[in-house]
């Protein structure tokens, strides 16, 4: 219940946040919103990008930056709350939705003099982007990739050998109770164990990975919630951004985890302890989140410019550099930036980087061999199964309220804390009338 108190205080507070700043900041043509994932971007390139937009349009911008940790309460904010985010980062089943009900506005890759950065994109993920297309609306007509990676077992191997942690199984593993970190993901736990689940499905050839990943139908997410509730005393908690440093500490054994936080973990730990990471061989989800502009965006303008921006191969290593994820761009220099040559083993990142890519010696864990992204599938929005994803995700956590239910807790008290807040300024605004009429008065009586 402490868990729910605190994400109602935090989603109430980040609701109310961005009202505030509307009523304060009357002047959109000057103002970008962008709202990203928590620890996400190289901060210091938003300063950097307020005076490249001036220097290169005559115009001052200044960023009001937001972070979220989860791509429901992201949703709910611009799908309910209709909240004026000029750019967002949402991962690609999020960018289906909100492409299908209508929510985005087109790209306007005119930039005068100013190259369209937007090309340097990897045709990988420009091709992984538009498989979230509509009939009548092309994928990356409205959004252009940011990061991507894989969902995968990051563990201690002081602790835990590399057989165990190449399947799924690890999480039902009786000699690991209390010594898992499980992200609190639905979609990428839901999607990794119903692939272990329906393993020799795949096997046969009667089914697809991609098809198992996104089934929301009842009987498969009973199968999911039957079965993981089994592996629960062996989790030590559910986290969203913390199991890195709890793995670093050795608090934790394994950590179903994204590779972006994986590698930071490897590259912070150093020799200190003995971690590595691996994509199960049964499968796993190759996920990409990117920019889109939501349709009640009010600065169209400045939200194209601070895409095309993120999109320059240098930003692009300098954001990888600060967060440990991969970006989509797929330039030589991209790519000759991360050659590593005292690595021994070689990846083939043709799919990625095209011609003379297939045997480079680069991390695995940032870029996967071509072998792995075979064995990997891509998530869809889950339509109309949604909410019963949800409910049975807030069941398996123990949640004493539904994810549905909190978002609703949330936006009414949000609704609560706007209202005191006009009032407080209302009040504020009466006693400074007072307080010039009291003033006329004094001045007149002499």
């Amino acid at each position: 219940m402490k868990q729910i108190t605190r994400f109602l205080l935090t989603a109430s507070l980040l609701l109310a946040v961005p009202f505030a700043h509307t009523m304060a900041d009357n002047d959109r043509d000057h103002i970008l919103k962008v709202y990203n994932w928590a620890d996400y971007i190289d901060e210091d390139l938003i300063p950097e990008f307020e005076q490249w937009y001036q220097e290169n349009t005559g115009q001052e911008i200044h960023v009001i930056y937001q972070t979220f940790d989860i791509n429901e309460v992201m949703l709910t904010k611009i799908e309910t709350g209709h909240e004026d985010y000029d750019v967002v980062c949402p991962s690609e089943y999020i960018i289906e939705r909100m492409l299908k009900n209508g929510m985005l506005l087109p790209l306007d890759r005119d930039f005068g003099s100013v190259p369209d950065y937007t090309q340097n994109v990897s045709p990988f993920a420009t091709e992984q982007f538009n498989r979230l297309s509509t009939p009548d609306m092309k994928a990356s007509d409205y959004a252009v990739g940011f990061m991507w990676g894989t969902t995968g077992i990051l563990y201690n191997t002081d602790y835990v050998s590399k057989e165990e942690a190449e399947t799924w199984g690890i999480l039902w593993n009786p000699r690991l109770e209390n010594r898992i970190l499980m992200k609190d993901a639905v979609r990428d736990v839901y999607g990794s164990v119903m692939l272990y689940l329906r393993k020799n499905e795949i096997a046969a050839g009667t089914i697809t990975r991609e098809q198992v990943m996104n089934d929301a139908t009842y009987p498969s997410l009973k199968l999911f919630e039957d079965t993981i509730n089994c592996a629960k005393k062996n989790f030590a908690g559910w986290e969203v951004d913390f199991g890195k440093e709890r793995m670093i500490q050795e608090k934790a054994w394994v950590n179903l985890t994204w590779s972006g936080d994986a590698m930071w973990a490897l590259e912070e730990v150093g020799d200190a302890v003995n971690l590595d990471y691996v994509v199960p061989k049964e499968g796993s989800n190759v996920w990409f989140d990117g920019w889109v502009i939501p349709i009640y965006a009010k600065n169209v303008k400045a939200a194209n410019w601070f895409i095309n921006f993120m999109c320059m191969s240098e930003n692009a290593m300098r954001n990888m550099d600060a967060i440990g994820y991969v970006s989509v761009i797929g330039t030589r220099d991209i790519l000759e930036s991360k050659i590593d040559d005292s690595l021994e083993e070689t990846v083939n990142l043709s799919y990625f980087f095209g011609e003379g890519a297939d045997s480079v010696k680069v991390s695995p864990v940032q870029y996967p061999d071509a072998t792995i992204i075979r064995r990997c599938a891509l998530m869809h929005d889950a339509g109309n199964r949604t909410e019963a994803m949800l409910d049975m995700w807030s069941r398996v956590k123990g949640d004493s309220l539904n994810i549905g239910m909190i978002v609703v807790l949330a936006i009414a008290i949000s609704a609560i804390l706007i209202l005191f807040l006009q009032r407080s300024i209302n009040r504020d605004r009466q006693n400074k009338r007072r307080g010039k009429a009291k003033k006329t008065a004094s001045k007149h009586s002499r």
